[in-house]
């Protein structure tokens, strides 16, 4: 069985307030409450990215003062709602943190993100065309701006990012090298 020292945050039930005990579930101790029965399982949270390119350069965004990662680089993302379709989510992420409405088109990366051992996500990286709106830091974000793939802002915020960049970074220089 995998060691799991930090099984959960949750020491009581969600539904009769028992304390939630380690017990093993499958291949992994889950938390299981003795009285009802309820496992927890430790899920990631689904992240989505919005990749805005014209020509070889990228839309990235700066983390704001008082978010996770502030100061650093980004593809614009956040987290999809409980009750929200994938695609509606990268949509309403990208208005508030970059002010432009987008078509969201094909899922160009699907990665696990492991940068923030609190919060394991798995983030889904579209391509999307702006449609309108106007280009304003928001939410997240004090700065949104246009970068050549090749001369990318550091630090980005997340390891996933650098990977997506560097495949598109790839796929463009293959495509400029085949005309």
């Amino acid at each position: 069985m995998p060691s799991q020292p930090h099984l959960t945050n949750y020491r009581y039930c969600p539904y009769c307030a028992t304390p939630l005990t380690p017990a093993p579930k499958g291949e992994r101790l889950r938390m299981v409450c003795p009285a009802c029965g309820f496992i927890h399982y430790r899920n990631p949270t689904v992240g989505v990215a919005t990749v805005i390119l014209n020509g070889n350069r990228i839309l990235l965004g700066r983390r704001a003062p008082g978010s996770t990662y502030a100061g650093a680089w980004c593809i614009p993302c956040g987290h999809v709602e409980w009750d929200e379709d994938i695609r509606e989510a990268a949509r309403r992420e990208c208005l508030e943190e970059t002010g432009l409405e987008v078509s969201v088109g094909e899922a160009l990366a699907v990665h696990s993100n492991f940068h923030d051992p609190a919060q394991h996500t798995v983030g889904v990286w579209f391509h999307c065309q702006i449609i309108g709106g106007t280009l304003q830091a928001g939410d997240d974000l004090d700065c949104a701006d246009w970068f050549a793939l090749d001369d990318l802002p550091q630090p980005l915020a997340f390891p996933t990012d650098e990977l997506v960049l560097q495949q598109l970074h790839q796929n463009f220089s293959g495509e400029k090298n085949h005309d």
